[in-house]
């Protein structure tokens, strides 16, 4: 078959990756959608049972800082397009080991700028009708203070907006605001976001780089607090928040980042960058709060049932106080906005979770790895 495009998902076994590719396969059966994944540990092909037999799918098992595999596998495809999601991505894990995050995410999304580059240069039409879209986070921005006004709490929107997002302070994170990472894991996204934007001013390279806020939904590594902490309550576990749990996080669905994902990488403008955010900020402690709340409302718990599972442990190092996205140039510009107020998305996210143990099991077992290691091996 002929395909209109031909793109390569890097990550796309992972959590935002998985919905992304989902996406692409089901939206656009006139594509070819190559989904690149190592399969580490946060790489779930059980994500993609619903597509993987999709004529219009295929599966690389294949670790991004090889750069003669990213030669092969842009070539064998004919890759007009790139979105790249692979990533190490959990802030503690980049605490106890840096260099990892520095192999993956700067050295692989290097070695996959530099094979897209030659193998599209080498084409007729070079970079015509190319894109790399490189997907990022807000970390790299820093931190912004917290200036809570009077009154605010647990702050539920009636409507995502940007006039209701800021609950929590009136500054936030713009396209233009200056890069000051504090972790490993943001350091090393700041060192990639760099590079592609350097191969665009160096070798004309067609790219776009997003940068998100926290993500949340089904398929999540459950090692994040989402998901963690559903299970934890499930299971009648203690609920570790760092410090008093004042952080603030803007929360953003992941179906609406991959719609977002799925707009700009067809509209959006080359060298740009787009901010997507859930015009959504929460305090962990009042995340922590509504998670119990839900949980326990859908397993039918007494309310306040488990409440003394919320244990506060000492601050993790360079834990930035509070993250904000503006998302208004996204929405101005392509007419993006998020398609769920931040209590349906709990809801959803909660019950899938509840309704999806087998999943979670698996994953807490070990057990999904062990059926990588039997149909690819253990490369």
């Amino acid at each position: 078959m002929k395909y209109k495009r031909r793109i390569l998902i890097t990550g796309g076994a992972g959590f935002i990756g998985s919905h992304v590719v989902r996406l692409f396969v089901n939206k656009y059966p006139d594509y070819l959608i190559v989904n690149l994944d190592a399969l580490t540990y946060a790489g779930n092909l059980a994500n993609l049972i619903d597509i993987e037999k999709a004529p219009n799918y295929r599966f690389v098992k294949a670790d991004i800082a090889d750069l003669q595999r990213m030669r092969e596998v842009i070539a064998d495809n004919n890759i007009d397009g790139v979105i790249h999601l692979a990533a190490e991505s959990h802030v503690d894990r980049s605490i106890r080991d840096p260099f990892t995050f520095a192999r993956t995410n700067v050295m692989g999304t290097l070695a996959l700028l530099q094979a897209a580059k030659e193998y599209w240069e080498s084409r007729p039409e070079k970079y015509d009708g190319k894109l790399f879209y490189h997907i990022s986070t807000d970390e790299v921005y820093g931190a912004l203070e917290l200036t809570t006004p009077e009154g605010i709490e647990s702050p539920f929107r009636t409507k995502a907006s940007a006039e209701k997002q800021h609950a929590y302070g009136t500054d936030f994170f713009v396209e233009t605001s200056k890069y000051n990472p504090h972790s490993p894991y943001s350091a090393s996204k700041a060192s990639s976001d760099h590079f592609v934007r350097a191969y665009h001013d160096t070798y004309g390279m067609p790219t776009i780089v997003t940068n998100c806020s926290n993500n949340y939904g089904p398929y999540q590594f459950p090692e994040k607090l989402i998901p963690l902490f559903i299970n934890n309550i499930r299971n009648h576990k203690p609920l570790p928040v760092y410090c008093k749990g004042e952080n603030v996080r803007d929360w953003l669905f992941v179906e609406d980042h991959a719609r977002a994902i799925d707009l700009i990488f067809h509209q959006g403008k080359v060298a740009d960058t787009y901010n997507i955010g859930g015009f959504n900020e929460w305090k962990n402690i009042d995340i922590v709060k509504v998670l119990i709340r839900t949980v326990d409302k859908i397993l039918g718990n007494p309310e306040g049932y488990s409440d003394s599972l919320i244990t506060f442990v000492s601050d993790r190092a360079g834990h930035d106080l509070r993250y904000a996205i503006d998302s208004r140039k996204l929405q101005q510009e392509l007419g993006w906005e998020p398609s769920l107020q931040f209590e349906e998305g709990i809801e959803k996210t909660v019950r899938w979770y509840l309704d999806n143990q087998e999943w979670v099991d698996n994953i807490t077992s070990g057990e999904y790895e062990n059926y990588y290691k039997e149909m690819y091996g253990n490369k």
